[in-house]
């Protein structure tokens, strides 16, 4: 807000600051990024990141009482700044949080290969696994599944799910310690039912990516092999 009294009447927050607004979870401060008019004098300085574009009025919102990029935009922006995994933790948080949809993301042509992808995953590093996956060429898998026993019993929500394999991926934060004996119970009853689990965590997904995707592999292939 102390920005904005400093900043031209047609300045909107833009690229991560934008996203933070809109919700996203980006850092919104390091800088903090408008855009103006290509006409405007306005310089970048420490802090703040100027960028001048012609922007339309439909791709400008109110966020708070601010002045910013909209979500379509916004995402469009990150898309050519950001890695394609880091474009796509964004494009699941917009969809998350009601904010679009995919086949409205489609509909942007600079969206399109990644929107295809995109899914309500409840986390960033859900998303990282995901794209993990499949950029190692195994099969997309469904996001946040509803799994029930033969009776049609609700046990719980998976974060990807690979539905012929009856195979559960779960990603572990930070909150796992905090819901252990919660999330022992559920395995359990997701295993009596017949399903089987991976658990990984972010050491699994950044330092340890080769072994991650072979055991995902190796579960598939089992099946696969079993079903002939």
């Amino acid at each position: 807000m102390a920005w904005q009294r400093l900043l031209p009447a047609d300045a909107a927050f833009a690229g991560m600051t934008a996203a933070w607004l809109l919700g996203l979870g980006f850092d919104p401060t390091q800088p903090v990024e408008i855009v103006v008019s290509p006409t405007s004098g306005l310089r970048s300085r420490a802090g703040l990141t100027v960028r001048r574009c012609n922007i339309s009025p439909s791709d400008v919102v109110q966020v708070r009482g601010l002045r910013a990029t909209s979500v379509h935009r916004t995402l469009c922006d990150l898309r050519l700044r950001l890695p394609a995994v880091e474009t796509l933790v964004a494009l699941d948080a917009a969809i998350r949080a009601g904010l679009t949809d995919r086949t409205s993301l489609v509909a942007h042509r600079r969206l399109q290969s990644l929107a295809i992808l995109a899914a309500p995953a409840e986390s960033p590093m859900e998303t990282r696994l995901r794209w993990l996956l499949v950029q190692s060429g195994l099969p997309k898998p469904e996001v946040q599944s509803d799994l029930r026993d033969a009776e049609g019993r609700f046990l719980g929500r998976a974060d990807l799910y690979y539905s012929a394999a009856r195979l559960v991926i779960e990603y572990d934060g930070g909150n796992h310690r905090d819901r252990l004996v919660e999330d022992n119970r559920r395995q359990n009853l997701l295993i009596n039912a017949g399903f089987r689990i991976l658990r990984f965590t972010a050491t699994d997904v950044h330092q340890r990516s080769d072994v991650v995707v072979a055991q995902v592999r190796s579960a598939l292939v089992r099946v696969s092999s079993h079903s002939r």
